[in-house]
């Protein structure tokens, strides 16, 4: 029963996060068995989500990997199932090619990999299952990503990780691409904030942009909140002003809240 993706100009994407890990830094262990984790996928479609993210590894700051075994026995019966019984797009949030093969064989549709396809084998994956990616911008890894973040050009060393793996994927025959440049993957305060002040640098690919600022540790910083729910302004903030900057797709955790207030940014930027 899963769709395909379709950027609609009048309303901005919300792609909801569904982790099945028990370390993420946001609501790890909260989904982790198949039912759990499915009623949480249905009630946020029903609050306004345009796709369901799935993620089996967790990628914050000093996070260790998984093996795909692991990976998969976490989320594969879970993208089954979603894709079987709910009509929206499914993805699959990993940088393991057979992670992401398999998922696409049993109702996944797009891929986000942190690692912004540098692998290879994944593009190869991509181009099999005519998949949509998320090429996600990271300097470093999610171990020592936030050790000491530094750049020269800050945007452009971005776009020019962005135009070299734009021309892998299509030169393999990937054409359905999305750009993330990566919010708190290897980025400090400064670097997220100048990020969403500068969306519109971002646009000379013609790829739909995607924007992850939900209950990110740069919010807790400027703000000092301790608890999701006192992460939830912030994030709100963060969302709309990267719609009005020119963010086509926003990954959130608390779908309701967010989308209730993108329709008002909506109605202000896109109609």
């Amino acid at each position: 029963m899963t769709g395909r993706l379709s950027i609609d100009s009048g309303k901005t994407l919300i792609s909801g996060v569904l982790n099945m890990t028990p370390d993420s830094f946001s609501d790890g262990n909260m989904f982790f068995d198949v039912q759990s984790a499915f009623n949480r996928a249905k009630e946020m479609a029903d609050q306004g989500a345009d796709i369901i993210e799935v993620g089996g590894e967790s990628t914050r700051p000093g996070s260790r990997p998984v093996t795909a075994e692991e990976e998969l026995r976490r989320v594969l019966s879970v993208v089954k199932k979603i894709a079987s019984e709910l009509t929206v797009p499914v993805s699959i949030d990993t940088y393991k090619p057979r992670v992401a093969e398999e998922c696409l064989k049993n109702g996944a549709s797009m891929i986000n990999d942190v690692t912004g396809l540098r692998n290879e084998a994944m593009i190869q994956v991509a181009a099999k299952y005519d998949a949509t990616v998320v090429i996600m911008h990271m300097q470093g890894t999610p171990q020592n990503m936030q050790d000491n973040p530094q750049y020269q050009d800050l945007i452009g060393e971005i776009n020019q990780f962005f135009a070299a793996r734009i021309e892998a994927a299509e030169r393999a025959g990937v054409n359905k691409i999305i750009l993330d440049p990566g919010i708190g993957f290897g980025k400090s305060v400064e670097h997220n904030l100048e990020i969403i002040r500068r969306l519109p640098e971002f646009r000379e690919f013609g790829c739909p942009l995607m924007i992850g600022t939900s209950r990110k540790s740069f919010i807790r910083r400027i703000t000092g909140a301790k608890t999701n729910a006192e992460l939830l302004p912030g994030t709100i903030a963060s969302i709309c002003i990267a719609v009005g900057n020119g963010a086509d797709i926003v990954r959130v955790h608390d779908v309701k809240e967010c989308s209730l207030a993108l329709g008002v940014v909506d109605a202000l930027f896109r109609r």
